[in-house]
């Protein structure tokens, strides 16, 4: 086995070592942990997840941050209960920072850990298609791009975008910054709209208004970008 082939293994082991006994710590710290985030995650239950949070006094923004991670980790959960949580618990600025630095680990945990297991199965497919490899190379030019404007879109399922790029040729480097700037703008209205939502008897003009302006901004780089193509 050559040296490159046993770094990837020592890499994939040392991942996969380090996420099961990061899980198992959390199961033998609190064994209720991950069904009541499951609960949550799938009910969708706003009063309970802000409940749960508090529960945990001044650990409760650590303890957000940990499920926020763990979510956008798995790719299949939504994390929007969390990010409206966060922004009705911890106020709309501390909820939008909370939640972008969150959201942003736990896609890039998740990349990681897709890249270095389907990279390679992904190659292999490439490589017996023109087509595929002309779209293989087309995501190493073009992949920083494309995955910072899908990243900036609200609501739109974080596991598809992190494993098109997994198996795409977009650099580690270039998905950690366009992740990084790309879910700030999503994160900010996940949060925003979910709290005034909520309080939305308090900011219903607030609401109403950037509603609007979200509109209006989106609307205009799409037609933009239409323009282009």
């Amino acid at each position: 086995m050559s040296t490159d082939a046993n770094k990837q293994l020592y890499i994939k082991l040392l991942f996969a070592s380090l996420l099961i006994l990061s899980s198992l710590a959390i199961h033998i710290v609190n064994p209720e942990f991950y069904p009541r985030i499951w609960y949550l995650a799938t009910s969708g239950d706003l009063d309970t997840t802000i409940e749960f949070l508090r529960s945990f006094g001044v650990w409760a923004i650590l303890v957000s941050i940990l499920i926020d991670i763990l979510i956008n980790a798995l790719g299949f959960l939504p994390s929007i209960f969390i990010s409206t949580a966060n922004g009705v618990l911890f106020g709309v600025f501390t909820g939008i920072i909370i939640s972008w630095l969150a959201e942003t680990i736990g896609v890039i945990i998740s990349f990681l850990i897709l890249r270095y297991f389907l990279r390679e199965s992904a190659e292999k497919i490439i490589r017996q298609s023109n087509y595929l490899q002309k779209v293989d190379e087309f995501s190493g030019k073009n992949g920083f791009k494309v995955m910072l404007l899908a990243r900036t879109l609200p609501y739109f399922p974080s596991g598809i975008l992190t494993a098109l790029g997994a198996v795409s040729s977009i650099s580690v480097r270039h998905y950690i910054l366009a992740n990084l700037v790309g879910k700030f703008p999503s994160t900010a209205l996940e949060v925003i709209i979910g709290h005034d939502l909520v309080t939305y008897q308090e900011n219903m003009d607030r609401l109403a208004l950037f509603i609007i302006l979200i509109t209006l901004v989106y609307g205009g780089v799409w037609y933009y970008n239409r323009r282009r193509s």
